[in-house]
């Protein structure tokens, strides 16, 4: 802190004694009025930047300064007329409340913004748990109530239901994993710690690994044909399975079941396209600019899903250049599209 102090004392009075040095070498150009006007905007800024004791002493110093260098006699601390003795004083006067007001004023704003902060980070935990609590709970539920019926009732189970049991379990376990998943990648999206791991990536191969993770009731409806045309391209290809996943699980939990979820891909200008279209009802135009937002949901969206993938998905595009775009089908249901660019090998 002291050190802090001192190099900002040191700055605060070299910046006013370079500027009251190149207004003296400037003479007659200059009269004591410009002079004291330069110098108060000088201790105005450096009252935005510093701490108060720097900034008084620095705005004391342009006042010596000023009635040295550019008050008759010069160069002279003495001042021999009333008017000089009102210009030094009433020059002096507004430079130190001047200092003052704004340095209170700039911690006032630095309050609000804290406080502001701290409104935001309390909303941003309460939606926090209320997005996760049901996400967490369901799934550790199922898993303990499926592990207590196995060893209740292990012996006089069938094995048709044991297996439905196993399966509960798992698709909880699932669920659970990509809960804590969506929360380290929102982590890592927040705290500026994303790296991209670019290396040559088959996209075909990419969307088969995104079908395959899908439950099994939704993988039945998913149509993709791949596309044997398309090269090989440099990207991250786990964070764009992430994105492709999270545009393809959202399109599953708004599209009636056992209606198509679509997977396009292309090629074109240098650019990858990955589109995922949906035969739900469509994003309403007023939710549109929300939909990418942390946390946000739908209205009347139903339970499950915390709010994280479509703004996890935005995030690892965005980190390779791309965006990622929603619109309206025109036969009902949404389009998102993946635009990346994406180097392909050299021929």
């Amino acid at each position: 802190m002291k050190l802090r102090s001192f190099w900002q004392f040191l700055i605060g009075t070299a910046s006013i004694a370079f500027l009251a040095l190149g207004c003296y070498a400037l003479g007659d150009a200059v009269d004591q009025w410009a002079v004291a006007l330069i110098l108060l905007a000088a201790v105005s800024v450096l009252a935005v930047l510093f701490d108060i004791i720097p900034v008084l002493a620095a705005a004391l110093l342009s006042a010596l300064l000023l009635n040295i260098f550019f008050i008759d006699p010069v160069p002279n601390y003495k001042i021999y007329d009333t008017e000089s003795v009102l210009l030094f004083f009433v020059y002096l006067f507004i430079a130190l409340v001047n200092a003052v007001l704004t340095n209170r004023l700039r911690k006032q704003e630095k309050k609000i913004r804290d406080r502001e902060e701290k409104a935001k980070t309390i909303k941003l935990y309460n939606t926090l748990l209320n997005s996760l609590s049901h996400e967490l709970k369901t799934p550790i539920a199922t898993i303990i109530g499926g592990i207590d019926t196995l060893k209740e009732i292990d012996a006089e189970i069938l094995p048709e239901q044991r297996m439905e049991l196993l399966a509960e379990i798992e698709t909880a376990g699932n669920r659970l994993n990509r809960q804590v998943e969506n929360l380290m990648n929102m982590s890592r999206l927040e705290t500026g710690t994303l790296k991209l791991k670019r290396d040559w990536c088959d996209v075909n191969e990419l969307i088969f690994l995104v079908i395959q993770k899908l439950p099994v009731e939704d993988t039945s409806r998913i149509r993709f044909e791949p596309d044997d045309t398309l090269p090989l391209v440099k990207l991250d290809g786990g964070l764009i399975e992430t994105a492709v996943y999270a545009l393809v699980h959202n399109a599953t939990r708004y599209t009636p079941k056992q209606m198509p979820i679509e997977i396009a891909t292309s090629y074109e200008g240098n650019m990858l396209l990955i589109d995922v279209s949906d035969s739900g009802k469509g994003i309403p135009e007023s939710e549109k600019q929300h939909l990418f937002e942390k946390f946000y949901r739908l209205p009347n969206s139903g339970t499950g899903g915390s709010g994280l993938g479509l703004s996890i998905a935005k995030g690892f595009v965005e980190a390779h250049g791309g965006t990622v775009n929603v619109a309206n089908r025109p036969q009902g249901g949404a389009l998102f599209c993946i635009t990346l660019p994406a180097e392909v090998p050299k021929l």
